[in-house]
């Protein structure tokens, strides 16, 4: 079926699920992972779930146990340990949520913003120089693209270089990668009045984490926000990034 995890995507993942060596047997994780993903991929509901993957239910509650277990964002960190730290890029893009999705009176704790297209999330990225995901944020549609850059960059590494678009360029996130020993090359506003070194040949590769977003949105679970809860909606954004790593281990020789 489509969307299914490959042999080699499975034996990637496998040992860094959750062990129960105790108690009742637990459904196949590979069936229930299998669900989650078709979920992911094609944006149905959990009710419309084919039957191959058992019923919805189990999937969607091992999906939410885990996810409040923190397995997903330790995947995730697992698989991006290994990065190309050589170029880091951090960006952000703006999701729509659905109006199945709206919480009404919890919209400010479920990070969904008002704006003139309606309700919409922001995703916060920073990716490596392959464009594969290294960390990952959520906040309302009308937070400012910097505003967790200091969180986003904590871990930014001596040598490197961040590629940032002119949304990021602020003297503080500078001084920051400056004080990481990492050269932040980013095209400065035009109302700048200090110059500053930029290299627009360089900075060309910045397409990378425009061409991240377009693959994570090829899963319409992340295209669209159905989820009322910030947290599952963050946690198929964990997925999708998973994927990628997966898909991308797979394709190394």
């Amino acid at each position: 079926m489509r969307y299914e995890l490959t042999n080699h995507e499975w034996t990637a993942i496998k040992p860094m699920l959750p062990n129960k060596p105790r108690g009742v047997p637990r459904v196949n994780d590979r069936r229930v992972l299998n669900g989650i993903f078709w979920v992911l991929r094609s944006g149905a509901p959990w009710r419309d779930l084919p039957g191959a993957f058992g019923p919805y239910t189990t999937c969607y509650n091992r999906f939410v146990r885990w996810r409040r277990a923190g397995v997903w964002s330790r995947i995730i960190e697992a698989l991006a340990a290994a990065h190309d730290a050589a170029v880091q890029m951090i960006d952000t893009s703006i999701v729509r949520v659905h109006q199945h999705g709206a919480c009404i009176k919890r919209n400010q704790r479920q990070l969904m913003g008002r704006s003139r297209g309606g309700l919409t999330s922001k995703i916060h990225a920073v990716v490596d120089a392959n464009g594969l995901p290294v960390r990952l944020a959520l906040t309302r549609g009308e937070t400012h693209d910097n505003r967790l850059a200091g969180k986003l960059l904590s871990r930014l590494k001596s040598g490197s270089m961040l590629l940032a678009d002119r949304g990021y360029d602020a003297d503080w996130i500078r001084e920051l990668a400056m004080r990481r020993g990492a050269w932040a090359n980013i095209p400065p506003k035009r109302n700048r009045s200090n110059p500053i070194n930029f290299s627009p040949y360089l900075y060309r590769d910045r397409n990378r984490i425009e061409r991240f977003f377009n693959r994570i949105k090829q899963c319409r679970r992340v295209a669209t926000r159905y989820d009322k809860l910030a947290a599952n909606y963050l946690a198929f954004v964990q997925l999708a990034s998973i994927r990628l790593w997966l898909r991308s281990y797979e394709s190394t020789p």
